[in-house]
């Protein structure tokens, strides 16, 4: 039986030894995570656990028994610190070492945090990655506190939206000109500004933090405006960047992360690389894509070769957000886009439809669910209607799927 290693405690980690005993794995795999938990879901973090409307229990992909039930050896609380590629072994917390045929990096990402210089690692400072994260700030989460977030990404605001629901006086401050600047058009910054700040967010663009202060819990903030903040706690969301500690050391080749053929192979024959850790070939360019959909697809392309088969990955990028009542939906990849068209519906449905030239590349759907579909499918396949007629009130849009 063919001995396969699997690091990582989340969503690629969890896809990628179900689609094993899928396949009829039986035996052979271990499951190296570093966190005291089975693998977990990831994104409920910042969003219903935080809000309390999820419950613990529900996070987890699988009972912890079900590891064992299916002949895989999770090691919780055990992380690995070094890969030897020659001699096929791992090297573990514990001092021991594991050998391996085929090695899985599921490693994905960490948030960007502060310098301690300016007050990054003072007491109630937290930023949004695993479980631990979300248990220490759920209590600075009381109404009526005063909380900054710094960053306006995806992660600042879905936790401008918790703290703004539960009650808090919240800042959020965002040292591009925009939120969203990085991955969204102007459109859908503008939107996400009137949402939030409709729900009493104070946000402040092209406006960065200097430092935090206090002595050891933070207590204040001074912005790049010369203002100044009483706070009582503060959420750092400036990004991530893939864990590439271990490929680094064991000498696999990186690019954009841990860089894996369109089988989801790295540099070495023996390893393999998936979610958010690792970039793969699309379109003659390599992309690495932060997304639940990205982790289980291209995990499960891994599997499927583990298991024999010779399957290559073609991703077809999707992702949402949660923010108050407002579901946020996107397909597609808006890199190099020329042009946003607006749909307008009912209420808060809108979507802003992406286009290079006379291509459709993206959409975002706000609350907007069949415009989503209809939108998703059109790019997956490789359609681009007009403009003027996907912006039309009066134009059926599941006709378009059929043209």
């Amino acid at each position: 039986m063919s001995r396969i290693v699997v690091i990582g405690g989340g969503q690629a980690a969890a896809a990628l030894v179900a689609k094993l005993v899928a396949g009829g794995v039986t035996d052979g795999i271990t499951l190296i995570c570093a966190e005291p938990h089975a693998p977990y879901q990831r994104p409920p973090l910042s969003k219903a656990y935080l809000l309390g409307k999820m419950d613990r229990e529900r996070l987890f992909f699988k009972p912890e028994a079900w590891y064992a039930d299916h002949g895989i050896d999770l090691r919780l609380n055990c992380r690995a610190v070094g890969v030897d590629a020659a001699a096929r072994q791992v090297k573990l917390s514990d001092d021991s070492v594991l050998g391996y045929d085929d090695l899985v990096l599921t490693t994905g990402a960490w948030p960007r945090t502060l310098p301690a210089a300016i007050g990054g690692t003072l007491g109630n400072v937290f930023a949004v990655r695993d479980l631990a994260d979300a248990d220490a700030m759920a209590p600075a989460f009381a109404e009526g506190a005063r909380c900054l977030i710094v960053g306006g990404g995806y992660i600042g605001l879905e936790a401008a939206a918790v703290a703004a629901s539960r009650g808090l006086h919240v800042t959020l401050v965002e040292a591009s000109e925009r939120i969203l600047q990085r991955v969204a058009a102007p459109e859908t910054s503008a939107y996400f500004r009137d949402l939030h700040r409709s729900h009493g967010v104070d946000i402040r663009e092209g406006t960065g933090l200097v430092r935090l202060t206090g002595d050891d819990t933070v207590t204040g903030a001074v912005l790049s405006d010369g203002t100044t903040l009483d706070i009582d706690f503060a959420i750092v969301g400036v990004g991530i960047a893939p864990d590439t500690a271990l490929a680094d050391g064991a000498g696999l080749t990186l690019g954009n992360g841990i860089a894996c053929d369109a089988h989801g192979r790295t540099s070495d024959p023996h390893i393999w690389a998936a979610g958010d850790c690792a970039s793969t070939p699309w379109r003659g360019a390599r992309v690495r894509i932060e997304s639940v959909g990205n982790a289980i697809d291209q995990a499960e392309i891994v599997a499927q070769n583990l298991l024999g088969h010779d399957v290559t990955y073609t991703p077809t990028p999707w992702f949402w957000s949660d923010q108050y009542d407002c579901k946020l939906q996107i397909a597609g990849l808006n890199t190099g886009y020329t042009a946003v068209y607006v749909k307008t519906g009912e209420g808060l449905a809108q979507s802003h439809w992406y286009y290079r030239d006379d291509t459709l590349i993206a959409i975002d759907a706000m609350s907007d669910v069949r415009n989503y579909m209809v939108g998703k499918r059109l790019i997956e396949a490789g359609q681009s209607p007009a403009p003027a007629i996907v912006t039309d009130p009066a134009t059926d849009m599941k006709a378009l799927l059929r043209a």
